[in-house]
């Protein structure tokens, strides 16, 4: 997900906005790590769990990137009361989905599903199976960039990015009105 990161960042501009959604451990916070490094903005990016917003300046001249946690946020008026420039910035929510409403008109949803090898998980293994995703979270927050593609390597990710808006009608991709 980190060297999506990079990629993707070669083609975001001030103004841009990414949701992205997945479960615990499917590597929002790395693909923003990567967003970041590719962007050339000053890290470490970590997640903003607990500020709920971070702000980090690009180093090159470059629009700042702002890193967002919606998870413990209820609508998109809480967004909003984040005073976040959405105009001058690049802003990926992590846990966004349905919370764009009067926000902005363009944006990317970027659904990042993480396969766990088949296997149903029992209902005595489900508080096992939460610990796992939540251990993976941290770790990835305290993990160096160097450590950001380790888990890559274990297990496959499937993205799927859906444009909204005028912003990438040009692209040719999927798109909702």
């Amino acid at each position: 997900m980190h060297r999506f990161g990079i990629t993707l960042a070669a083609a975001l501009q001030a103004g841009d906005l990414l949701v992205l959604t997945g479960p615990l451990g499917a590597g929002k916070t790395t693909l923003t790590r990567g967003l970041g490094e590719g962007l050339g903005v000053r890290g470490p990016v970590t997640s903003p769990t607990f500020v709920l917003a971070r702000t980090h300046p690009s180093l090159v001249g470059g629009p700042p990137l702002v890193h967002v946690d919606a998870y413990r946020l209820q609508s998109a008026l809480e967004l909003d009361d984040l005073d976040i420039d959405f105009a001058r910035s690049i802003v990926v929510v992590e846990w966004g989905r349905g919370m764009l409403d009067g926000i902005t008109e363009s944006w990317l949803d970027v659904q990042i599903d993480r396969p766990r090898g088949g296997r149903v998980v029992a209902p005595t293994d489900a508080a096992a199976s939460v610990a796992r995703d939540v251990a993976a979270d941290v770790a990835a927050d305290v993990a160096g960039p160097d450590d950001a593609d380790e888990d890559d390597l274990d297990e496959p990710r499937t993205v799927t990015i859906t444009a909204h808006g005028p912003r990438w009608a040009h692209l040719g991709v999927a798109r909702r009105p």
